[in-house]
């Protein structure tokens, strides 16, 4: 464990706080956000994560500063996969363009306590039951085989448990109203589809967490270091889906080489459990090693996918549920209601 000072946790805080309030004010207006514009958030978020980590190596430590680093470069590494499944509930449900904004911001807060929870939980679990670490590397194994072999579990919005206790819950109209969530109708008090897709993308982030938690608990088992890394990973998660909305399908490499980096946490994973827990003999595998096998894999991942592009034309599917500017403002509803494909495509799920 690392010695964290207060008033870094309250800076963290703060910063998180103000960050999101920008964030809100900046897209209180819903609008298409364009390539530009989520370039440009992208870079402030990345910024963000960098000024910070500078931080950590400054105030806490050199080996803090590397885990921080490694941990977020991870989180943000799984989290470009999960795109898939954010642009399959878009697709599913229809979702405007205009409006994925306000969805994803609320899911992006849904994430920072939910995976608060989850952290803390496991990096009291670790520090009590340090042989638990081999159930999380099977956990990664598992993964790694489903994404090698293409046998990942599809992840169909319309059997999202979240989605149908919503629906029992509260009755679920079928057209959309702007931005709100919920509208009158005869008196009474309904959902727009807008908050289906919030629970949906809520329910999505928690089967996330199966790979992301054990994964960064494998870099490091100090809450300061999980939790901050994964926060600012979340938080940069909007930009980057607007800024690779219809590239996705061009990263063809890129879950091969997620696999590569599981398979690789497993095994750090393993041999840290063994080395507390079987010998002090068996080697563990460095922070700064973690932190160059990890960059060196996407670099990689990347650089093919870029080099040798999938056969088959290219569909952009930033256009497919284009809806221009103009016509969406937060008290007019589109005309395109959500109706699901007839066979939502498969993606992984975690």
């Amino acid at each position: 464990m690392h010695d964290v000072p207060l008033w870094l946790w309250l800076v963290f805080a703060v910063t998180v706080l103000v960050s999101l309030a920008v964030d809100l004010l900046a897209h209180r207006q819903a609008h298409v956000i364009g390539f530009r514009e989520a370039a440009a958030w992208s870079g402030v978020w990345v910024g963000l994560a960098v000024v910070f980590g500078v931080v950590v190596f400054l105030v806490v430590g050199t080996t803090a500063g590397v885990e921080y680093t490694t941990a977020w470069l991870l989180e943000k590494s799984l989290s470009v996969d999960n795109l898939f499944v954010f642009a399959l509930i878009f697709g599913y449900f229809k979702v405007p363009r205009a409006y994925q904004h306000r969805v994803l911001f609320l899911g992006v807060l849904g994430a920072l306590v939910f995976r608060g929870i989850f952290l803390a939980a496991g990096v009291a679990v670790v520090s009590r039951f340090t042989a638990v670490l081999f159930v999380f590397a099977a956990i990664l194994f598992y993964s790694t085989y489903k994404i090698l072999k293409e046998e990942d579990d599809s992840f169909d919005p319309a059997k999202s448990i979240a989605v149908k206790l919503l629906r029992k819950v509260v009755p679920v109209r079928d057209e959309y109203a702007g931005t709100r969530f919920f509208v009158k109708e005869a008196g009474k008090r309904v959902a727009t589809p807008l908050l289906a897709v919030v629970a949906a993308i809520e329910a999505a982030d928690l089967v996330f967490a199966v790979d992301s938690v054990p994964a960064v608990l494998a870099v490091s088992s100090d809450a300061f270091i999980v939790y901050t890394s994964n926060a600012f990973a979340i938080l940069g998660l909007r930009a980057l889906y607007f800024m690779l909305a219809g590239l996705l399908d061009r990263f063809h490499y890129l879950s091969k080489g997620l696999a590569i980096i599981l398979a690789f946490i497993g095994v750090k994973l393993i041999l840290q459990a063994s080395h507390e827990t079987i010998s002090t003999a068996i080697p563990e595998i460095p922070s700064p090693l973690s932190l160059a096998v990890i960059a060196t894999v996407l670099t990689v991942s990347i650089a093919l996918s870029l080099l040798r592009p999938p056969p088959g034309p290219h569909v952009d599917r930033s256009e497919t549920d284009a809806v221009s500017a103009a016509e969406i403002t937060d008290g007019d509803p589109p005309d395109d209601g959500p109706e699901p494909p007839a066979d939502p495509e498969r993606h992984r799920s975690t």
